[in-house]
């Protein structure tokens, strides 16, 4: 806001002993009538100093010092001021003496706010707000940020008005080369950092946010379902242990139902539903808390039948005999290699496979899905749907036939026609009778007027289907 009045100057202040010349150099701002003063901690002999323009008189390298020191803070003043107006904040000058003597800067540190972040995680991971993994992940981007700081700084730490653009881009540069993270990787890591510089910026422990013109950009990476043939082969895999049949159950099962691993790791006898006669599960997502209403399908049902009888089913109430993610990580790798399963299997993979494989391809409306996997948005789904080639080639087959008739030789017979027509023409079989000719002329037009229509589909069909023969038209 604006003020009534401003002043600002500097003067010698007079010390007790009135003989001695050397005296403190003080600031003294006024605003709307308040005067509030400060020492600038340099002393200045009051014989070399004009009082009127608060400046020190002559033109050595001592007193061109004390001047720019003058007008450096004179400008600094004046810059925080601006900032006042156009923030609409009120100026007082008891708050520019403050910001003069740093008190209205915060010291707050980059990791001790970061790991201030991640106790408060921490106690809500007990909570069951957080997944311990969410914790962990955070933790590890704290240790990188924390060898990033020493590696670049030789410091502990970094107070956050010290963080800018550049220590984005070489954080970023630092995670690829000498950390040996992949793209996408690293910025998963500096998206957790951000997180805690936008904590900082909501606290008003900094004003401006140093990613501001950070623009990272994911790579994209294909992650493939299994297609129904691969599902169909680990479903019927007979294997010699007990540890690998389990684990591929309960894939099969996610299959089947979509579910990601903590989900069917928590997932409850309470959990299964009866509707109109079918089993549903019923439930909400760990990680994102959105409600999971999934009909379950006889494979899953049949599953879930075999274990209801397990001793850690029992135990735990829970559906199926879950190991920890990493175990089944491990085991699914065996499996893949057992089954002839070239694609590395995850847990996640069977996600996919149900959004990709079992549901869409299968003519499943991508809204259900989006439902069924408890995405707040179809984008999400997207990401999710890759299409098999037996099912392209399928709709592909079903626009043959919409536009060029049921029988695949369709255009072929209609070439061989057109060019039969052509030779009666030529031969002149129809010119004994005018309006025979006449006809066929009509004829021939509108067969013509066909082909141009589809002069793209007959250079292809000539390019696969080389015994479809010539035709010249003769004017």
């Amino acid at each position: 806001m604006l003020e009534s009045s401003y002043g600002l100057n500097f003067f010698l202040k007079s010390p007790k002993n009135k003989t001695e010349h050397m005296r403190y150099v003080y600031l003294r701002v006024t605003v709307d009538g308040i005067p509030k003063e400060t020492s600038t901690k340099m002393k200045w002999d009051d014989r070399r100093w004009d009082q009127d323009q608060g400046k020190a008189i002559g033109t050595k390298e001592d007193a061109r010092t004390l001047n720019l020191y003058i007008d450096a803070l004179t400008t600094k003043i004046n810059l925080y001021k601006t900032e006042l107006i156009n923030s609409g904040q009120t100026i007082s000058a008891i708050g520019i003496i403050s910001f003069v003597k740093g008190e209205t800067i915060s010291k707050a540190k980059v990791l001790e706010e970061f790991q201030a972040h991640n106790d408060e995680m921490a106690a809500l991971v007990k909570k069951r707000e957080f997944a311990k993994g969410t914790h962990t992940k955070y933790e590890t981007a704290r240790s990188h940020v924390k060898e990033f700081i020493l590696f670049k700084y030789k410091r502990d730490d970094l107070e956050f008005r010290e963080l800018n653009y550049e220590f984005i881009v070489d954080y970023e540069f630092y995670l690829k080369t000498v950390r040996d993270c992949s793209n996408n990787t690293t910025l998963k890591y500096i998206s957790n950092f951000k997180k805690i510089v936008l904590r900082a910026i909501a606290k008003e422990i900094i004003s401006k946010d140093p990613f501001g013109l950070f623009k990272g950009k994911k790579t994209r990476v294909k992650k493939y379902p299994l297609t129904m043939s691969e599902l169909s082969r680990l479903e019927n895999k007979e294997f010699s242990t007990e540890r690998l049949t389990m684990v591929r159950d309960v894939f099969v099962f996610q299959c089947y139902t979509g579910l990601a691993y903590i989900d069917v790791y928590q997932l409850k006898r309470e959990d299964i539903k009866e509707v109109d006669g079918q089993l549903w599960i019923m439930s909400n997502r760990q990680k994102t808390k959105s409600n999971t209403d999934i009909p379950l399908l006889p494979k899953a049902v049949e599953i879930m039948v075999k274990y209801k009888d397990h001793p850690t089913c029992i135990k735990r109430g829970s559906v199926l005999p879950v190991s920890s993610n990493q175990k089944m990580n491990e085991y699914l790798k065996e499996i893949a290699e057992l089954c002839g399963i070239k694609s590395v299997l995850s847990t996640h993979v069977a996600r996919r496979t149900f959004a990709s494989t079992v549901t869409l391809n299968n003519g499943v409306p991508i809204h259900v899905v989006k439902e069924m996997l408890g995405h707040s948005t179809v984008r999400q789904t997207e990401d999710y749907a890759l299409t098999e080639q037996d099912t392209i080639s399928k709709e592909m087959a079903g626009l043959t036939e919409r536009m060029f008739g049921k029988s695949k030789d369709s255009f072929a017979v209609l070439l061989k026609n057109f060019e039969k027509e052509l030779e009666d023409l030529k031969t002149g079989k129809c010119n004994a009778d005018p309006i025979l000719y006449d006809t066929k002329l009509i004829e021939l037009s509108e067969q013509l007027n066909i082909l141009k229509s589809h002069s793209t589909v007959s250079v292809q069909l000539k390019v696969f289907h080389p015994e479809i023969p010539e035709f010249n038209v003769v004017r």
